[in-house]
């Protein structure tokens, strides 16, 4: 009877609450902390969070980071909060943090000199069907373009073949 209510607690009411009430509740007890931390609540928790009130930009300037809401209705941001980073960086490093538990990772690669230009590169995040967090990295330098894959669970990069059309490498190619 005891699992029943702590499963019907974690799986049916924390996996509603924002994130950051999430981290704290993992101190509650060993049991609570495991259960929190297990993929399928992770996977559940994000997939509840993915309703248009829950969905956030993020703004990256030099030593703060700005979180706005977004606002469906009128296609604008609300208020933001400010986060500072809890680590030092350069302006490209490409750094994969979590916010909410203040973990990051410093991603490389063997060409990482000039690695992010945020004027010339895009980068996306994505879950994959395998629950493996993905970052893509669409890298534009000097008439070449190249499409990077890094796998969090594989802690590597891997290159996609992407055909390149020259105006995917104009400057003014968003």
């Amino acid at each position: 009877m005891a699992d029943l209510h702590v499963h019907t607690i974690v799986f049916e009411i924390l996996t509603r609450v924002p994130a950051k009430d999430v981290g704290r509740s993992k101190s509650v007890c060993k049991q609570w902390y495991a259960l929190l931390s297990t993929q399928d609540f992770v996977r559940i928790h994000c997939s509840r969070s993915l309703v248009s009130s829950n969905q956030r930009v993020l703004l990256i300037d030099d030593l703060t980071c700005s979180v706005h809401p977004i606002i469906f209705q009128s296609n604008d941001y609300g208020p933001s909060s400010i986060v500072t980073f809890p680590f030092h960086h350069q302006n490209n490093d490409l750094l994969l943090w979590n916010p909410t538990t203040t973990a990051f990772k410093h991603l490389s690669t063997p060409d990482s000199h000039g690695f992010y230009i945020n004027n010339l590169d895009a980068v996306g995040l994505y879950v994959d069907a395998n629950d493996d967090h993905k970052v893509l990295h669409i890298k534009r330098r000097s008439s070449v373009l190249g499409v990077y894959v890094y796998s969090r669970e594989v802690d590597s990069w891997r290159n996609i073949p992407f055909i390149t059309r020259q105006e995917y490498l104009s400057p003014h190619f968003n």
